[in-house]
């Protein structure tokens, strides 16, 4: 970690936005090169235009795909698209209208050509679908938390939330596809055409976001109890959507910080001393941490609001594992229009506190792989009625049971922490401290081990069998899954369980490790064990 970690950035840290912007349009990425290709990870096609990785040709050739495999799919309703704070998102959104005004794709854009958070997008999909047979789809314009040089561009089928590797697939062969022919095959008019086009229209992401909230929240103690809330955009498409939440709901809520700056220059490095808007990262929510004794309740969000930061006074920024946990316990016992079947989901890597408190709930887990897009099925049908992952995303039901957002929803965790204090009369963080002292503390870490891209291919493949260790930091073994127990999907990797502690190992999709997220409810030391024996489980079974 840098020691400039937490401090605010200097100019030598700030991207140069010419350059960016001239290298969007100028630099032609090279097929051939594997790290110029559209590649979808599990939130879609994400770079930067100075290395080639997120350009013109990139996001007119993915936009060209998405048309394709619409029609192939019989997607006739109107596409919704927004775009986020990033430098990028902008140009990128234009060449998308450009493809898609030229293919006569009804596409609705922001009324105020403001920016949109990933939620809006989610709820204005699932709003559309719920009472037409013509179903509509999304694209959001952002790489999340990602530094101020990256673009992103992401793709949401009718269902609301993050396309499944079925569709991404398709969509990155096809725009790779059209990259190597030169763009041949993509239709495309000029932006100043493509916005009076007959099929280009407007929505109001914010009203309809903003106006929806009391169906999902119980605001009406937030505002009784008269919490003053201090919201945190951190330069992201959340901006204009808290000034309108605490204005339309008459909420005690000011806007800690509400510049937009494509540089990000009023942040606080990370901790590897770049930008990066991890509203998880005690280093980039260093500003909002000090002031936390300011506010009853504390929250940021990144770039497009799909993740959520909890600061607390007696807490300061909450562990996001930590506070699944207790959003998990909080909601199920005060959300009576929930089916009583519904599950708990949560990611594999994530604390197996939410096992202990899922068991005393009396519910059913359902553990899936990393992704937000295993817990899409479920919150549509309403079998699952909470989705979380560690890495500070989560969205869960309407106070009636039924569909709010397919995807990850940080403006909405955020108020849950403002709703859950004002019913309780406690912080989500002493709400947290009640729940080791019934069910122990754990201690959780993700580290990073070195590995060759055989060994990544190797770790991707394993089957149970292949681990033949019988213990685990003096623990039996209890179970060793390379299948996500909740929808046997296979998890790209592998995880073992003994009764107080396990570890999952998985390949690193951009870079030459595998890392190891692991827990202990034996205390650091132990924890520390797992770690050690890990890495030489796996190291042995992969190479």
């Amino acid at each position: 970690m840098s020691n400039r970690a937490g401090n605010r950035a200097e100019p030598s840290d700030l991207v140069d936005l010419t350059a960016l912007l001239d290298a969007y349009y100028d630099v032609a990425p090279d097929p051939s090169n594997i790290a110029q290709r559209v590649a979808f990870g599990t939130s879609g096609h994400r770079g930067s235009s100075l290395n080639g990785a997120f350009n013109e040709r990139h996001i007119a050739a993915i936009t060209q795909a998405i048309v394709e495999y619409r029609t192939s799919a019989g997607i006739t309703g109107p596409l919704f698209m927004g775009k986020d704070t990033h430098a990028l998102s902008e140009p990128a959104q234009n060449t998308a209208l450009e493809v898609l005004a030229a293919n006569g794709v009804n596409v609705l854009i922001d009324a105020r050509n403001g920016f949109t958070p990933t939620p809006a997008v989610s709820h204005a999909i699932l709003k559309y679908n719920a009472s037409r047979t013509d179903q509509a789809d999304g694209i959001v314009v952002t790489p999340s938390h990602n530094p101020p040089a990256d673009g992103g561009f992401k793709y949401n089928p009718p269902t609301g939330g993050p396309a499944g590797s079925d569709i991404t697939n398709w969509v990155a062969d096809r725009a790779n596809q059209l990259l190597e022919a030169g763009l041949e095959g993509v239709k495309r008019i000029p932006l100043g055409e493509a916005r009076l086009a007959d099929s280009v229209g407007t929505y109001d992401f914010l009203q309809n976001y903003v106006q929806d909230l009391p169906s999902v929240l119980n605001l009406d103690a937030i505002r009784s109890a008269g919490l003053h809330i201090g919201a945190d955009p951190l330069g992201g498409a959340s901006v204009d959507y808290w000034g309108a939440i605490a204005e339309a709901h008459q909420l005690n809520l000011s806007v800690v910080n509400p510049n937009v700056d494509p540089q990000w220059a009023f942040m606080t490095l990370d901790w590897d001393e770049k930008i990066r808007m991890d509203c998880s990262s005690p280093y980039a929510m260093a500003s909002l941490i000090a002031r936390a004794d300011q506010y009853d309740i504390a929250t940021g969000n990144d770039a497009d609001a799909d993740r959520h930061g909890i600061v607390t006074p007696d807490g300061g920024l909450m562990n996001p594992n930590h506070y699944l946990a207790t959003a998990i316990d909080y909601l199920y016992r005060n959300r009576s229009g929930w089916s009583s079947d519904a599950m708990v989901g949560k990611t594999l890597v994530s604390s197996s506190m939410i096992d202990r408190v899922t068991a005393d709930l009396g519910r059913v887990l359902m553990e899936v792989p990393v992704g937000f897009k295993w817990f899409v099925p479920g919150l549509l049908s309403g079998e699952t009625a909470f989705g979380g992952e560690e890495s500070a995303g989560a969205s869960f039901l309407r106070l009636d049971g039924s569909p709010w957002s397919t995807d990850k929803d940080g403006i909405l965790l955020a108020l849950l922490a403002s709703e859950m204090t004002a019913v309780t009369g406690k912080t989500p963080s002493q709400r947290y401290r009640e729940l080791t002292s019934r069910f122990g503390d754990p201690e959780y870490a993700r580290v990073d081990a070195p590995a060759t891209r055989e060994q990544k291919a190797a770790l991707a493949k394993l089957s149970p069998s292949d681990v033949t260790a019988t213990t685990l930091a003096g623990e039996d073994i209890t179970a060793r899954l390379t299948e996500a127990p909740g929808n046997g999907a296979p998890i790209g990797g592998l995880k073992v369980t003994t009764e107080n502690a396990w570890f999952a190992a998985r390949p690193s999709g951009t870079e030459d490790v595998y890392k190891i997220y692991a827990e202990s409810f034996k205390g650091e030391e132990h924890l520390h064990q797992v770690q050690a024996e890990a890495k030489a489980i796996v190291d042995g079974v992969i190479s």
